[in-house]
């Protein structure tokens, strides 16, 4: 796969309408060549104390965030008419789904690929869990922010360039 788009979202809370961050990376002929973040204010708007222990983020740096409908304006076009790669895919393609039915907004039909479940493929028991900072770190690459979802999605981009 050379040309698709790695996600990743944050959330505030348990409910999957909780966007709080987005990170997209575009990778197209095996090379990034865009990539996108933003802060969301999310639905709803409260944060429960381990998603901020997960993640970091609060009440107080998203309360002024545009909501999804606006970031989404300016990042769909970026990753029209590509596969999206996710590390635990469910998760992030639940979070997309429910967004953007809470917003109105039809379901493109965007494929989803699992770097998680590749990777339990690929490396089977070598690894000793397949966690998105082990799995990026097989694959060469240092994933020093996790849990901010551009550095998320930059480590799942290489993730899949490397085994997908």
């Amino acid at each position: 796969m050379t040309d698709f788009a790695a996600i990743d979202f944050e959330t505030a809370n348990g409910r999957r309408t909780s966007v709080c961050s987005v990170g997209i990376v575009v990778v197209r002929g095996g090379v990034v060549v865009d990539s996108f973040y933003s802060l969301v204010r999310p639905r709803p708007n409260y944060y429960s104390e381990f998603t901020t222990a997960v993640h970091g983020l609060t009440y107080h740096d998203t309360i002024e965030a545009p909501d999804f409908a606006e970031v989404w304006r300016e990042a769909a076009p970026r990753i029209e008419g590509l596969p999206l790669v996710a590390h635990n895919a469910p998760f992030d393609e639940g979070c997309l789904r429910a967004v953007l039915e809470l917003y109105g907004i039809p379901w493109p039909g965007y494929a989803f690929h699992c770097t998680c479940r590749a990777s339990r493929r690929v490396f089977g028991r070598s690894l000793p869990n397949h966690q998105l900072h082990t799995v990026a770190a097989a694959c060469g690459f240092d994933l020093r922010n996790h849990h901010h979802a551009l550095a998320d999605a930059e480590a799942c981009a290489r993730i899949a360039l490397r085994i997908l």
